[in-house]
């Protein structure tokens, strides 16, 4: 285990004491929405509840928490930043201090002459033994907590995608980890922890599957040091319809989607593939990541038009997210049904909020009718607009990241009408005809 992810486990354990909820593991999406307003409450700093999920290991992602959220995770718990925290419970301790130990009063008898305090021989035979096995083992030990951290030079670590886009998608890792000193050596192709292999040393090929397009982060790690990284697009293309499940979603081909002007995956299309919508409606995806050219989350104007098209049972809160996938982060604006907009979250690259604690009312509308969305970020601030009516106002926090997709999810099904993505000089239009 490498020393962050033993670091994490202690986190997660001191958070469990802290608010007696019990095993972490078992924790909801409610419990993680309250934890984010006890950190904000007690610290004055918002980790949002998406991130605190993946930290937990409950939401796929792929890169590392930064510095600012690894000290307010900390802070919450007392101590000054993640340096004191490590300090601590680097060195895989519990971090309780041990018990003193109380001195125990003896009275000794000396031995009389009758008595001879002698060892027997046979024990005096053994401790010549074992004595210098113990000093070589205690020198090798020594020694092993000496060795220098790996460095990056010493290693080589590449990867090649079987086809250039579409999914799925198989990646070959190319790698040199022949001279790590032992077989401490790990794949990790994301902050998910179920992305993480174990690799022989002496061996040169790993290979994975991807099933969804994304931006990954890979690293090639050593003795829990992470020795070489590298970026990693998995593009669609065009666009990619289909209907998420775990391994493997059922995909559709996008002649199957994109008809008359618009791009939609009908109710008895979905039956057909076998794929119940009650009592748990399944989410329809629709995914285009490329390089879309020099666009920034920073200096943008995204506009689309779109319809949720599925309302029974469960589904009656018609969850819809748009997002704009960007290198290392993301933006998603929600739309719901008017009643459900407390359920509802939204996250522009580093800012994030939530209707349980703000009020996002705009964003709650009426899918009887196509809804038209507009974005537009520039010098730092974003407007959010619903059917030309300002419906949120990012304020800050906005981080400069290259869009590399955008990606429409709706609850039951959904149907898209036009998309445009532009920031003055560069332009991309899709209007399914």
């Amino acid at each position: 285990m490498s020393t962050d992810e033993s670091l994490i486990r202690q986190v997660k354990k001191l958070y469990e004491e802290k608010t007696g909820w019990g095993d972490s593991e078992k924790w909801g999406n409610q419990d993680f929405l309250q934890l984010s307003e006890l950190i904000r409450e007690e610290t004055d700093v918002t980790i949002s509840h998406v991130t605190l999920k993946r930290i937990w290991g409950k939401v796929k992602y792929d890169s590392l928490p930064n510095t600012h959220t690894l000290n307010t995770l900390v802070l919450f718990l007392g101590f000054d930043n993640w340096r004191d925290f490590s300090v601590k419970f680097g060195n895989g301790s519990n971090g309780a201090a041990p018990a003193p130990v109380e001195p125990v009063t003896e009275q000794v008898v000396p031995p009389t002459p009758e008595q001879k305090v002698e060892r027997p021989r046979r024990w005096r035979k053994a401790t010549w033994l074992v004595a210098p096995l113990a000093v070589i083992l205690l020198v090798l030990v020594f020694l092993k907590g000496q060795q220098p951290p790996p460095q990056a030079r010493d290693y080589a670590f590449s990867s090649k995608k079987t086809v250039t886009s579409g999914l799925p998608n198989s990646v070959i890792f190319d790698y040199d980890a022949s001279r790590s000193p032992d077989d401490s050596v790990v794949i990790q192709q994301s902050w998910d922890s179920t992305r993480r292999v174990k690799v022989p040393r002496n061996g040169h090929q790993y290979t994975s599957v991807y099933y969804y397009p994304d931006f990954y982060h890979a690293t090639l790690q050593v003795q829990g040091h992470v020795v070489k990284t590298h970026s990693l697009l998995i593009k669609t293309d065009g666009w990619l319809p289909l209907v998420e499940q775990d391994p493997v979603p059922v995909y559709f081909k996008k002649e199957e989607a994109i008809a008359d002007g618009k791009m939609s995956l009908s109710v008895d299309q979905i039956k057909a593939k076998n794929i119940q919508l009650q009592p748990s409606p399944p989410t329809v995806m629709f995914a285009n990541v490329r390089d879309f050219g020099e666009i920034y989350s920073d200096h943008f104007v995204f506009e689309t038009r779109v319809k949720n098209d599925y309302a029974e049972g469960s589904a009656v809160c018609q969850l819809s997210r748009i997002y704009l996938l960007c290198e290392g982060t993301a933006i998603w604006v929600p739309l719901a049904a008017k009643g459900c907009v407390s359920t509802v979250d939204l996250f522009f690259t580093y800012f994030y909020t939530s209707g349980k604690r703000e009020d996002l009312s705009g964003l709650g509308v009426d899918f009887n009718n196509d809804v038209k969305l507009r974005i537009e970020s520039d010098s730092g601030k974003a407007k959010i607009m619903i059917n030309d009516r300002l419906a949120y106002t990012v304020p800050r926090h906005i981080l400069r990241s290259k869009i590399i997709g955008i990606l429409y999810r709706f609850q039951g099904t959904g149907t898209v009408d036009y998309v445009s993505l532009s920031n003055g000089k560069v332009s991309y239009k899709d209007d399914f005809q």
